[in-house]
């Protein structure tokens, strides 16, 4: 059974909406990143600290390849995702749900957190998020099936109008 697969940039709230969304839709759900975490035994920071940006996007390449090859799963993956051709390649063969939010949205969720590497190496992070959406935005649209434009909505209206959008577009993939 094909799964379905939440991307968007960091502060989308995959993780939060595909939990939601899984118990919704009857599947299992799992995050590339926390996966990451427990097989490594560290955090996703501590990955690009020893092994780099490149190190943490072959882990990032693996555990998508696997968890795509199990069936009736809601997966959320990492912003940066679909920086690498083979992993767009692998979603176009499952319902990719881009959750698409404002920059500032994504500032204004993101700013505290200590656990974005990439935002925790510069000096602006609303610009280099503004950077990422420039160069990542075409490609989540390129991968997905659906698009869900984020606005600041409580978790549980956000999760109902991502289970009413998948199972519009595809009943099969709904109970």
């Amino acid at each position: 059974m094909e799964n379905v697969v939440l991307v968007g940039p960091m502060g989308a709230g995959k993780s939060t909406v595909g939990r939601g969304l899984a118990h919704l839709l009857k599947r299992d759900f799992l995050d590339t990143d926390q996966e990451i975490e427990k097989r490594t035994g560290v955090d996703i920071p501590t990955i690009f600290e020893f092994e780099g940006e490149p190190g943490f996007r072959q882990r990032e390449t693996d555990m998508l390849r696997e968890l795509l090859g199990r069936e009736n799963l809601v997966v959320a993956t990492g912003g940066g995702v679909v920086m690498r051709p083979e992993n767009r390649e692998m979603l176009k063969h499952h319902f990719v749900v881009y959750l698409r939010v404002p920059v500032a949205e994504q500032h204004r969720r993101t700013r505290r957190s200590a656990r974005r590497p990439l935002l925790n190496s510069t000096a602006d992070p609303r610009a280099r998020l503004e950077e990422l959406f420039q160069l990542r935005d075409p490609l989540y649209t390129e991968v997905a099936s659906l698009t869900l434009h984020g606005r600041n909505q409580r978790v549980r209206d956000a999760v109902r109008a991502a289970q009413q959008a998948v199972c519009a577009a595809r009943p099969d993939l709904c109970p």
